[in-house]
């Protein structure tokens, strides 16, 4: 992990460590000592995670100190149902309907959605658990937090903001996540701003139009979109769509509520627009879209790697630039015992159009990144299978 020293006190943080899930037997006391010692009573993962600070690093070093508990205890609490096949009805084995196996076939419920709950359920937990610190300590501030865990043999991949994952394979690249941005998340946000008009305070439109509307306009029909769309209209401008819009600006420059880049992350709790009682969390979510990879279904090669950074890399380079680098690098590295963390280094100086070893990391067509930079490299083809 690389951090490339934008902030003086490291907004950006991570995380790494091996997950033990304690399998629960019905009617068996947790603290019996036989279960703690046993180590056939747990299921292993493994886990990474960058969290990307903003006002501050607490935000980012609570998360990194409390993410993996949060999915561990939610793990724990499901585990007698990831075990199954097909997740019981009911977790304690009772069969109160005996079309309860039919009912679940039905709603196409796996093992993997019950992974994929937990690791929702604990950015949740997480979220909260931040706020009430923060709120503690008199601190404000959040991250993005993007989190990955290797458990029974697939690969879950848990964003919340605009840090990226992407597979780095022989043939192609797979990506796992997708940013979260005001523009991104347009209609969710529009659609929260129409379901509670409140929130906004008569401050905000809740419209997007394609710039900021002048008094002239008024009267006028132009261009518009409302939560419900995806292509666009004409709407005949009143007074009321002068107001500052709920999303504003474009690409890196768009801000939500005009106060922050990006609409997922943890903390925040206390954020509020400038000069203004307008909480900006309600449409700040901390739910995480969660993809999953099955190694069962690819024949993983020596070289294949996970790749997970924070902005500052993406901000200058496409999945296609860093997936050459990453082959590039491996094949003429081969023998480097060190060359996954080395790599990691190298993505960096691309990034910063900096020379490394024989080579120049970076095109005249490219600008250089001067956020913070952190990245794992985690190659795939060494896995226990249990």
């Amino acid at each position: 992990v690389i951090n490339a020293d934008k902030s003086e006190f490291n907004e950006d943080q991570a995380a790494c460590c091996q997950i033990s899930i304690r399998k629960r037997e019905p009617g068996l006391e947790e603290d019996e000592e036989w279960l703690i010692l046993c180590s056939t009573q747990f299921l292993t993962g493994y886990y990474w995670a960058l969290f990307d600070g903003h006002g501050g690093p607490e935000a980012a070093i609570i998360a990194s100190n409390y993410l993996h508990y949060c999915i561990k205890q939610k793990l724990e609490e499901v585990v007698g149902g990831i075990t199954e096949a097909r997740p019981p009805m009911h977790l304690s084995g009772r069969c109160v309907c005996d079309s309860d196996p039919q009912f679940v076939e039905e709603k196409h419920i796996y093992a993997e959605d019950l992974v994929v709950g937990a690791l929702e359920n604990a950015f949740q937990e997480c979220d909260e658990v931040i706020g009430q610190e923060m709120e503690a300590t008199n601190q404000t501030g959040g991250c993005t937090a993007l989190a990955a865990l290797y458990f029974r043999g697939k690969l879950y991949v848990a964003n919340a903001g605009d840090s990226r994952a992407i597979l780095v394979l022989k043939d192609n690249v797979v990506p796992m996540s997708c940013e979260f941005t005001p523009q991104t998340e347009r209609q969710r946000i529009q659609h929260l701003a129409f379901l509670f008009p409140k929130l906004l305070d008569g401050e905000f439109t809740r419209f997007e139009f394609p710039r900021r509307l002048k008094g002239d306009d008024v009267g006028q029909k132009v261009l518009y979109r409302d939560y419900f769309m995806e292509g666009w209209g004409y709407k005949t401008v009143e007074k009321a769509d002068l107001k500052y819009p709920l999303v504003h600006g474009h690409g890196k420059q768009a801000r939500l509520l005009g106060t922050l880049a990006v609409s997922r992350g943890l903390g925040d709790h206390q954020l509020k627009v400038i000069d203004t009682n307008i909480e900006v969390k309600p449409f700040l979510s901390c739910i995480p879209k969660v993809n999953v990879f099955d190694f069962a279904l690819h024949d993983i090669k020596e070289d294949d790697v996970l790749i997970m950074a924070t902005d500052g890399l993406w901000d200058v380079l496409c999945d296609k630039e860093v997936a050459q680098t990453v082959r590039s690098f491996l094949a003429e590295n081969q023998t480097d015992p060190h060359r996954f963390s080395e790599l990691a280094k190298c993505l960096v100086c691309r990034a910063r159009g900096q020379k490394r070893g024989h080579q120049w990391m970076l095109d005249d067509s490219h600008e250089a990144s001067y956020d913070d930079i952190s990245v794992f490299v985690i190659p795939l083809h060494n896995r226990d299978e249990d």
